[in-house]
Order: structure tokens, then C-alpha cells, then sequence
């Protein structure tokens, strides 16, 4: 059986984010970048799914410029057995990404594809979904427990007050929770392999799929900073502030 792990070269979430003077997006310029967390979270588990013989293959994918090589290169280290690069240095929108996955699934035809959630950038939280609908597939999102029985995958999922396990016939796709796993810690000996495993190079144009922009950023702007909170000597002081400054009720 063959997995598709999606990866996504992002700003590391350890880096306060800061937005260009012009407003025109966020500045990146000697910005660490590493592999979106939640990614991290999916090339974990396929990598446990093949230590369990679950999964024969592990290939991982990763969309656009020429640095993404270097976080397709990790999920190199972490245990995939090959990589795919599309590169390109277009502002890539979720639809344009999982019509790129899907001409990617046609001529790899995996069996499972695992995606995180959502990327820590733009937070869309919509590639997963749309590339089940692009496909026709089953899907599960937000997994927090995911095991293979019988031919099916079966994903356990948070939701509302709970949790809810759901049977996906294969091929399925499957967007990895932050509770999924940990992921391991890369040794070097495995970083050094990783240099010398298959690195595929497609372009867009390759897969036949349009990446011209969709939407146009028109303003990228700091949020607002919060106002400092102020301690009240009772309870009625409490309401008086809510009901008269605050007018919340």
C-alpha cells in the first residue's frame, strides 16, 4: 500500500510574524522557515503505519519555490522513501494545491493520502477537503487516532463534545489533529541518508494544472493590539463597568 503525505514549507512557529511595511504581505526575508507542524504530524504517522506493515511506500510531496526542497528533504529524514517536488513561485491557493495533489495521485494512484489539518500560514483548512471532493473520495478530518482494518482506514475524529470514528473505504484522504502523534526527533545519520533518496522534479505546467491567481491580497495588516485590562474592587463595580463602558450588557 502506498501513502501520499502532502508537506508545506512555512514559517516556523516559533517566529513572531511581521508583516511588510507596505502592507503587501507578510515579510519572510531571514525568517526561519521548517515544515508546517501539522504535516510533521502526517509524515509521522505514515512512517508509523509502515513500521506497523501497514504502508509498503511513503512518498512525499511538497508545492512550490526551490527552497521547499529542503522540507521535502526532512520528511526524507523522518522516513519517507521518495519525494516530489512541483515547483513553482506562484502564490498557490488551497484549490490550486489539491487540483496539483490530485494530478499527482493519477499518476502515483496511492492508496492513502495524508494531509495536515490546515498550514499554520494561511489557515485555510480547506486542500484536505477539497482534494476528497476533487477525487471522489472518502475523507476524515481533524484525526486524532487513525488504524487500518480490513482494507479500510479507520479514523478517529474530534468533534464537539466528543470524539466519532468513521470506516473510509480506500483510497481515502485523511487530515492529521494535533493529538495524531508526536513526531520523532530526525537523528543525523538519517538526515545524511535522506540526501541520497529520490527527489522527483514536476512543475505545473507538467501536471497540466492552471495556477493564475483566483483571489488578490489587498491588504495584509497587524491585528490590533488588545486594550490592558483594569482590576475592579467588587462585583458591582464589575457590572457598572460592563453595562456603561463596555456596553456588553
Amino acid at each position: 500500500m502506498k501513502a501520499l503525505v502532502a508537506v508545506k514549507r512555512v514559517v516556523d512557529y516559533n517566529v513572531k510574524v511581521r508583516v511588510k511595511a507596505d502592507g503587501s504581505d507578510v515579510d519572510i526575508g531571514n525568517v526561519k522557515m521548517s515544515m508546517n507542524p501539522f504535516d510533521e504530524i502526517a509524515v509521522e504517522e505514515a512512517v508509523r503505519l509502515k513500521e506497523a506493515g501497514k504502508v509498503n511506500e511513503i512518498v512525499a510531496v511538497s508545492l512550490g519555490g526551490k527552497k521547499s526542497e529542503e522540507t521535502l528533504r526532512t520528511a526524507l529524514a523522518m522516513g519517507a522513501d521518495r519525494a516530489i517536488h512541483v515547483e513553482t513561485d506562484a502564490k498557490l491557493e488551497p484549490l490550486h494545491v489539491a487540483k496539483l495533489l490530485k494530478a499527482v495521485a493519477a499518476k502515483e494512484s496511492p492508496d492513502l493520502f495524508l494531509l495536515g489539518k490546515q498550514a499554520i500560514d494561511d489557515d485555510a483548512n480547506q486542500t484536505a477537503q477539497m482534494l476528497a471532493a476533487l477525487l471522489n473520495a472518502p475523507q476524515g478530518t481533524f484525526a486524532c487516532k487513525l488504524e487500518m482494518k480490513d482494507g479500510e482506514v479507520w479514523v478517529t475524529r474530534e468533534i464537539d463534545g466528543g470524539e466519532e470514528t468513521l470506516a473510509l473505504k480506500l483510497p481515502a484522504v485523511v487530515s492529521a489533529d494535533l493529538r495524531l502523534n508526536e513526531p520523532r526527533f530526525v537523528k543525523l545519520p538519517n538526515i545524511m541518508a535522506a540526501k541520497k533518496k529520490p527527489l522527483e522534479k514536476l512543475s505545473p505546467a507538467d501536471l497540466g494544472v492552471d495556477v493564475a491567481a483566483n483571489v488578490k491580497v489587498l491588504k495584509v495588516a497587524e491585528p490590533k493590539q488588545r486594550q490592558a485590562g483594569v482590576k475592579v474592587g467588587s462585583v458591582a463595580e464589575l457590572v457598572e463597568k460592563l453595562k456603561n463602558e463596555a456596553k456588553v450588557i
